[in-house]
């Protein structure tokens, strides 16, 4: 097969079965280069209702699990192999873990990504000391591009998600689990490619065969949910989403046909749900998380696992490399989702003091004025009057509702934005529905 984009280790008519003494060989390999990192009870486990683990795979060196995969992979190379050098099509954590790891091994490096790549990530993989080409509008252009680099230059292609020996990499957590958790009743896996939950799930049946097994993915990026329900890989949009690790339009030849029958079931969050889920791990546990590790905290927030409850339950916090952009975001988002950041009008008197005043009655409340937008011209109304655009942080959905019923009590005209009810995270006080439609005013 003379396929540009054909790969012997990836190659849809051979598929290969995932074993578990492969990943056990690959645990034993990577001793010393990846960390064995912490799984230790959750301070939001009480709330939750689950005896809940954090599996916290954002402690690696380049705040990924993907360098056990990468580092197993580079192992096991010929000498012909690591003298020609290895190349791989990225936008994030698999490039940083092959920058990093064949820099540690002298290994030449090429890194493939789309002309959009974050800058970030561009620099990080060239501080590690990869080389990287910008090339193609996408993933899949600039994957064709470095394969036909790899044919060309004889460099030895890895998937970051299907290659067998990344998948044995990754499955060395699913042992660690086992270890550090020895009564786990079940663990949740974020999903991708999927190369993360096949190798957890065949090391962890094996170990512990009643162990169930969930791979949680978002809304915008259904890839193995549609595979599995047709019982085939397929290629599906896949939209912007805060979970962008796991944005993959088709799942792995491997990583498909090793899940089969071992994955207990698949849930899909909303984008909501990650970005609180983002807020509580930051504020109840310290740890900040890029979207793809939160995904499973937001579907137990969501009340998804209702089985789980009184269960113990690990749940694995792939990896921490997130903008601080998008972090300022998630922050923004999950607090208005939960009624944390209110946005309102409201007309007040264009007389001195008329802002004052209204100042003063979000102050007396404990209500933090975040931004305000006087608006003049298009107000109805004499020329006295001024429309306020305010947006507000209070403590929650009844704090909330205070400053709405203060603001009704002082002012004649206002405007909230609509909230429609919402699911508390459990645990969390639930406050009243605030209105199923806007509240809009005029006396």
């Amino acid at each position: 097969m003379h396929d540009v984009e054909y790969d012997e280790y990836c190659d849809p008519n051979n598929p290969r079965k995932i074993k578990y003494d492969d990943i056990l060989a690959a645990s034993r390999r990577i001793v010393g280069a990846v960390q064995r990192t912490p799984c230790t009870k959750a301070n939001m486990s009480e709330k939750l209702g689950m005896d809940l683990y954090l599996k916290q795979e954002f402690m690696q060196y380049t705040g990924c699990f993907k360098e056990r995969g990468v580092r197993n992979t580079l192992c096991l190379l010929t000498e012909d192999q690591k003298r020609y050098g290895v190349i791989s099509a990225s936008t994030g954590n698999h490039g940083l873990s092959m920058s990093y790891h064949t820099t540690q091994l002298g290994i030449p490096c090429l890194i493939v990504m789309p002309i959009h790549a974050p800058i970030t990530k561009i620099s990080k993989c060239e501080a590690f000391g990869a080389k990287t080409i910008l090339h193609g509008a996408n993933m899949a252009e600039a994957k064709h591009h470095a394969m036909s680099i790899s044919k060309e230059k004889k460099m030895t292609y890895i998937n970051g998600y299907d290659h067998p020996n990344v998948i044995e990499g990754q499955g060395s957590i699913g042992i660690e689990i086992i270890e550090q958790v020895p009564a786990v009743d079940a663990i949740l896996v974020p999903v991708g490619g999927g190369s993360l939950i096949t190798g957890i799930a065949i090391a962890a049946k094996h170990l512990k065969p009643d162990t169930e097994i969930y791979g949680v993915q978002t809304e915008k990026a259904m890839g193995m949910v549609e595979a599995l329900r047709k019982n085939e890989r397929v290629r599906v949009p896949v939209d912007a989403t805060i979970a962008d690790g796991l944005a993959v339009n088709l799942v792995g030849v491997n990583t498909f046909h090793s899940l089969k029958g071992i994955v207990d079931k698949m849930i899909v969050v909303k984008e909501d749900w990650v970005a609180r889920a983002i807020m509580h791990i930051v504020e109840e546990e310290r740890f900040v998380v890029e979207g793809a590790a939160a995904v499973c905290i937001a579907a137990v927030m969501a009340g998804l696992f209702p089985n789980l409850k009184g269960k113990k339950v690990v749940s694995v916090l792939s990896g921490g490399n997130i903008d601080t952009t998008i972090l300022a975001r998630a922050l923004e988002r999950g607090m208005a989702s939960e009624g944390r950041l209110v946005k309102f009008k409201v007309t007040v008197s264009d007389r001195p003091g008329g802002m004052a005043e209204l100042c003063s009655m979000m102050a007396n409340l404990g209500v933090t004025l975040r931004d305000c937008i006087p608006e003049r011209a298009w107000v109805k109304g004499d020329v006295f009057s001024v429309e306020m655009k305010v947006i507000a942080e209070t403590r929650g959905w009844d704090h909330t509702k205070e400053l709405i019923e203060q603001v009704k009590k002082n002012y004649k005209e206002y405007f909230f934005q609509e909230m429609n009810e919402r699911k508390e995270a459990p645990g969390a006080k639930r406050g009243p529905c605030l209105a199923p439609n806007p509240v809009c005013m005029q006396k």
